[in-house]
């Protein structure tokens, strides 16, 4: 039933389906009933679908109370946010920024952190609150952290919390500076994703700790990683256990600068060389497609231009602005036109990372892992020897 309402409206129902499904393991089961979503779920509130490729329309708990409680109980994700606060209005905003995380999500990550009765957690993200409740109830009030960036967010976040009769430590601040007056964390967990691990996380993390953070790239797709500290905390190594589509941590967003900015004034094509391909497009725009390349070309991201017949332009974007690429996608075809400027080749850079991937059998994220140091990351296939190569 995953993604969909449960018939038996009500925390039983919606627990009856995780542990159906798998996803909700037995050790969680008790926490998960004694705190429920319901607490942390505003009257207000928009309404995703498991995959995150649609956004429904409001739901008020005020004008229609069975249709609010549906949602909740719903293995869904729930919008409480848009544009960090600036949206009025019952319509979508633009952006979503805050929510309710879909509980499938929630508890295999939860799952993954495999905590232990006196581990000390620091958790990035507090949204609603409900993730730190449920680990509260689990290890106690006073071995979790929570960070919040936004004030009205974590305003909220106490209140639930507090209704709820839990009270861990909210901290409003910069999610990738942690919290070092909590001492050292055993558990570190994001509900917001990450293009890298914060420095400021090794450094908190105690020896042998555990990390479960989404890690997005800047092209696009993202999946959950679990990584295990050092004894020494000079890294944190481990594999992908699942993808996932999380809100970026905000002071990780990235610019996307207008196509004019690209062309500086002179009209398309301007100096770009022409060339065509036999990759589809299309065989690049799939979620792990898109991680795929985004590890192997950094510092780039893409946005398509839809024509009637399913015909698009996929345009490739440079974030310094130097260099960009189309490749126009029409169906039926088995040679595609494509367009370069500047130092970089990003066409040919997705082609490669994309080759690269399919070369070695299309693995999946199983078999991708990072390793985390405070100097950097790097992604790796199948054990940290082998790093998934760099395109530019």
């Amino acid at each position: 039933m995953t993604g969909e309402t449960h018939r038996e409206a009500g925390p039983q129902g919606l627990a009856s389906a995780l542990v159906a499904s798998g996803a909700l393991s037995s050790d969680w089961l008790p926490s998960f009933t004694a705190v429920p979503r319901e607490l942390f779920v505003p009257d207000r509130i928009w309404p995703g679908i498991a995959d995150g490729t649609r956004q429904n329309p409001l739901v008020d708990r005020a004008t229609d109370p069975e249709a609010w409680e549906r949602a909740v109980y719903s293995d869904i994700p729930l919008t409480t946010q848009w544009d960090d606060g600036e949206h009025e209005g019952d319509g979508l905003g633009t952006t979503p920024t805050s929510s309710n995380s879909m509980p499938t999500m929630v508890v295999s990550m939860l799952r993954d952190l495999d905590v232990r009765p006196d581990d000390r957690v620091l958790e990035i993200g507090t949204g609603t609150g409900w993730n730190a409740g449920l680990l509260s109830h689990r290890v106690g009030d006073s071995n979790v952290v929570t960070v919040e960036y936004d004030p009205e967010v974590a305003k909220g976040a106490r209140e639930n919390l507090h209704r709820a009769g839990l009270a861990p430590t909210v901290i409003e601040g910069d999610g990738r500076e942690g919290w070092a007056e909590g001492g050292r964390y055993s558990r570190i967990i994001a509900t917001c994703s990450v293009l890298e691990i914060p420095p400021m996380w090794l450094e908190q993390a105690a020896p042998g700790a555990v990390i479960v953070a989404p890690l997005g790239t800047e092209y696009g797709g993202e999946q959950i990683v679990r990584l295990a500290v050092d004894e020494d905390r000079s890294r944190a190594v481990g594999r992908f256990t699942g993808g996932s589509g999380f809100m970026r941590i905000r002071q990780q967003r990235t610019e996307r600068p207008p196509f004019d900015d690209y062309l500086r004034g002179v009209p398309w094509p301007a100096d770009a060389e022409k060339s065509v391909t036999a990759l589809s497009p299309w065989d690049t725009g799939e979620w792990f497609q898109q991680f795929v390349i985004g590890l192997g070309v950094p510092g780039a991201f893409w946005r398509a231009e839809r024509y009637d017949n399913g015909a698009y332009t996929l345009w490739l974007y440079s974030r310094d602005k130097q260099s960009w690429a189309s490749a126009d996608y029409v169906r039926d075809r088995t040679e595609y036109e494509v367009y370069q400027s500047g130092p970089r080749k990003l066409w040919d850079e997705v082609e490669a990372a994309y080759r690269w991937w399919d070369d070695r059998g299309r693995p999946g994220y199983e078999r991708f892992g990072l390793t985390a140091t405070p100097h950097g990351q790097t992604a790796w296939l199948d054990s940290p020897e082998n790093p998934v190569p760099q395109q530019n």
